[in-house]
């Protein structure tokens, strides 16, 4: 059942990658797999995908533990200054950097494992009160803050739109991200690419892709209905 989610989804992104005359090699797809047993991870990474989305450090401590080397790991959650010494060197990219104050605590722990953390900034693009991420209009000050962290790699912007029935209605957030990365961009900050637009989920990732994302993170599309109360 699940390796037929995953075929739906990915007969999706094809979809929306030949509507808007990309390739499908310009997407990757995260399989969010938060509060997901190790069981269907393991189904989902049989059937090829590799790139993994968690929420919280725990639970992504806990299945790089168990499962395959070769995954990707993506925090995808908020991250709190306290936990960033558990995930420092584990993830192939952290989604949710949203202040200076993070991302110092970040390169304090690069610098003690001698590595070079990619990351992205998350932005609040409908400003919701429920949601992490910085407004817009401070996206630039930010990127030119981190500039100076030499153990940071910037690789651009990471987004959660609204949750809506319709996913049109996030049409416009998601072409205000693109635009945002085209403006950081031109401003040419040393050691800040935008090469990277983390936006789309279960519900909205077909529209993403057409207006620019080159990560889509999807958990309800392949996984299902989370539990929480487990």
């Amino acid at each position: 059942m699940l390796k037929d989610n995953l075929i739906q989804v990915e007969n999706n992104i094809l979809t929306a990658c030949k509507k808007a005359g990309r390739d499908r090699s310009e997407v990757t797809l995260i399989a969010v797999s938060k509060t997901k047993p190790v069981e269907m991870l393991r189904e989902i990474y049989d059937a090829g995908i590799r790139d993994f989305g968690e929420n919280k450090v725990q639970e992504m401590c806990e299945k790089t533990e168990v499962l395959p080397e070769d995954i990707r790991w993506h925090m995808i959650g908020h991250l709190q200054t306290n936990k960033v010494k558990y995930i420092v060197g584990k993830t192939a990219l952290i989604h949710s950097v949203d202040s200076l104050h993070l991302a110092e605590e970040i390169q304090k722990q690069a610098v003690k494992k001698d590595v070079v953390v990619p990351i992205l900034i998350e932005v609040n693009i409908a400003e919701e009160a429920s949601k992490f991420g910085i407004r817009k209009e401070e996206a630039i000050r930010l990127a030119r803050e981190l500039s100076a962290l030499d153990h940071l790699q910037v690789q651009g912007l990471m987004a959660i739109a609204p949750y809506v029935e319709d996913p049109e209605e996030n049409r416009p957030y998601f072409s205000e991200i693109r635009q945002l990365s085209v403006d950081i961009r031109n401003q040419n900050i040393d050691n800040i690419n935008m090469n990277v637009l983390s936006m789309g989920m279960t519900g909205d990732y077909m529209v993403a892709i057409e207006e620019g994302a080159t990560i889509v993170r999807v958990g309800t599309g392949i996984f299902g209905e989370r539990d929480y109360t487990k």
